[in-house]
């Protein structure tokens, strides 16, 4: 009771700023109302229905408030969530066109929390050609040569080190251990820091500032929100000291991230923007990739067969690289390891680490008969789509079978988005996933807790998947 208290004291400090929306709505919408899907704004003034959504986000089924409206309104339906009328997409085809449309039909909408700690200056926020070339040159860092063989020793190095500290007389923490190799892999990626004093900084200062994204909207010293702002700009100022050695460098080599951007020459990409950037994109070292490593090992462990094969692949393909005196390569992970790779897609299927993505129309959009108005959110909810029976059989089954033989069918699958703003990490994602599995499996047995999935303000592990470990014994 008590949590539900405090989100809906939240809801309301939220949607009481949205109340000129909310009246520009009634006195300009209405004339359209007829094209406009059905749906309610519940009963309450302002607050709407996101207390009905986020009690439901908490339960085991979080996709149980759109699928209700779903089957009663249709697939698409409007709703009142966290102080706008947002129309909500299940329909794969409709989600499909918002994802690939530009700033002048769709713009990013986040929470206040959110937006204040992301900054104008966002890849998050940011709207045209600048997150065009920013995200493009992001991209091509992550598909090059040179980054998929210096990130694939070092993922393994990072893996092995790890790894080789577990104990077998005290549980396993694989979401702690998941976000300490996946966190390292990335900042290296972004800016070539190695484990040390200034990366404990980072860590420390980071967990304070993730800890603030879906805060209560209140900056003032004593909040949440101020203490991550404050963090924030201490990893700025670490990030910014790394970015002017590399600029009294001047090699022109491109080793990271930064480097990528810095030897662009583009005059709006600035010292601050980069840095505040590289905190941002390093969101996903400690949410979405470190949760599709654990929840991996949760699918796996609740399902023996695909354990057992998944198992057999690597043992087949470790013995084969120590026979040929060959290490391993990205290509080996990713391409010779295809039942691996169905696992790895049938977790991001069921576990939906991004649930969806919101938008915010900017001038009044129809889409297959349904109007979107001026000033509205669009959420474009994925979950529903990857757990729609017409769509998977079984989808509450864990099948990584279902992908084999099967090409990706991405307009009904769409874990890392879609369109200009599809995560440029995601090939780097599997990767990372393919080595950790990888050396899991080969090293050890495991016994997994018991535990269960939240899904709600993120999805995490409720006990954080604790595993007892048995060493395996090579003759």
């Amino acid at each position: 009771m008590e949590v539900l208290l405090i989100l809906a004291v939240t809801a309301a400090i939220f949607c009481l700023c949205k109340i000129r929306n909310w009246w520009n709505f009634n006195v300009n919408s209405t004339t359209k109302s007829s094209q406009i899907p059905l749906g309610s704004f519940g009963i309450f003034p302002f607050v709407g229905e996101t207390i009905h959504f986020i009690s439901s986000a908490y339960s085991d089924r979080p996709e149980s408030f759109v699928d209700k409206r779903r089957h009663t309104y249709g697939k698409v339906f409007k709703s009142h969530l966290f102080g706008s009328p947002t129309i909500v997409s299940s329909d794969a085809e409709v989600s499909k066109i918002i994802l690939q449309s530009d700033a002048r039909t769709f713009i990013p909408s986040y929470p206040k929390s959110l937006m204040e700690l992301m900054g104008k200056s966002s890849i998050l926020v940011i709207n045209g050609s600048l997150q065009r070339r920013i995200h493009g040159l992001i991209g091509s860092f992550f598909k090059s040569a040179t980054l998929k063989s210096q990130i694939t020793a070092e993922m393994e190095s990072y893996v092995m080190e790890s790894m080789g500290r577990w104990r077998e007389d005290s549980p396993i923490y694989i979401q702690d251990e998941a976000k300490n190799i996946a966190f390292q892999v990335l900042v290296k990626a972004l800016i070539s820091l190695d484990p040390g004093i200034e990366m404990e900084l980072l860590k420390k200062y980071f967990q304070e500032f993730i800890a603030g994204l879906m805060s209560i909207p209140l900056n003032f010293p004593g909040t949440q929100l101020y203490r991550s702002l404050q963090a924030k700009r201490k990893m700025v100022r670490i990030i910014d000291g790394i970015i002017q050695e590399k600029r009294g460098c001047n090699e022109g080599i491109t080793k990271d991230v930064v480097d990528a951007l810095l030897n662009d020459k583009n005059e709006q990409l600035t010292d601050e923007l980069i840095a505040e950037n590289m905190v941002d994109l390093m969101i996903p070292g400690e949410d979405s990739v470190p949760l599709l490593m654990t929840l991996a090992i949760k699918y796996l462990s609740d399902c023996p067969a695909a354990l057992t094969q998944l198992t057999e692949e690597n043992m087949k393909l470790k013995k084969l690289k120590e026979k040929l005196k060959e290490p391993f390569s990205w290509n080996d992970y990713v391409s010779s390891l295809p039942f691996t790779q169905t696992v790895i897609t049938e977790t991001l299927r069921m576990g939906n680490i991004i649930t969806g993505v919101m938008r915010k129309a900017m001038k009044d959009v129809e889409i297959k008969g349904h109007l979107i108005p001026k000033g509205w959110c669009v959420f474009a909810y994925f979950r529903s789509v990857h757990l729609d029976d017409k769509l998977y059989n079984f989808p509450y089954q864990f099948n990584p079978w279902r992908w084999q033989d099967k090409e990706i069918n991405y307009g009904n699958f769409t874990p890392f988005g879609g369109g200009q703003r599809l995560c440029p990490g995601l090939d780097l994602a599997r990767l990372e996933t393919s080595i950790f599995l990888h050396h899991f499996v080969t090293k050890f047995r495991w016994e997994a807790e018991d535990d269960s999935i939240v899904n709600f303000p993120t999805v995490r592990m409720k006990r954080r998947m604790p595993v007892w470990i048995k060493r395996r014994r090579y003759s």
